[in-house]
């Protein structure tokens, strides 16, 4: 079997994430695959920006305590073993809860071969109104 590259863990940037993130990419397919996985790590209250993925996206928790929300909807507390699934095109965030660390697999598609649209859209930053315990 043929071991993929080894890459660094990379700190999620600020224009994305508030607090301390950092991933480390497992897998990103070649044509045909358009998968992509990495592995994301939160310290306690760090969390994404509002954003969108044009094929969607799934998390699978597996270390901490974490929250989700879609734009609209209840903030969710994620544990692990969950698997939280967006649909595309849907507004979220996600994160560690307060006062734990959270580490999730995210898995996603890029889009077909000749669609422009970007993987991921990224928004303003969740408040601190926004986030909070359910």
């Amino acid at each position: 079997m043929e071991k993929l590259p080894k890459t660094p863990s990379t700190k999620g940037p600020a224009e994305m994430f508030t607090g301390d993130v950092y991933f480390d990419v497992v897998y990103q397919g070649e044509e045909p695959s358009r998968m992509r996985a990495n592995v994301v790590r939160f310290a306690p209250g760090a969390r994404t920006a509002w954003h969108s993925h044009a094929v969607g996206q799934t998390l699978h928790v597996t270390e901490g305590i974490g929250l989700v929300q879609a734009r609209g909807g209840d903030i969710v507390v994620m544990r692990p073993g969950d698997v939280i699934c967006t649909p595309p095109g849907e507004w979220h965030w996600h994160g560690a809860a307060p006062e734990n660390f959270m580490t999730h697999l995210a898995l996603w598609e890029a889009p077909a071969p000749g669609d422009d649209t970007p993987e991921s859209t990224w928004g303003e930053h969740v408040t601190g109104a926004e986030y909070r315990l359910p």
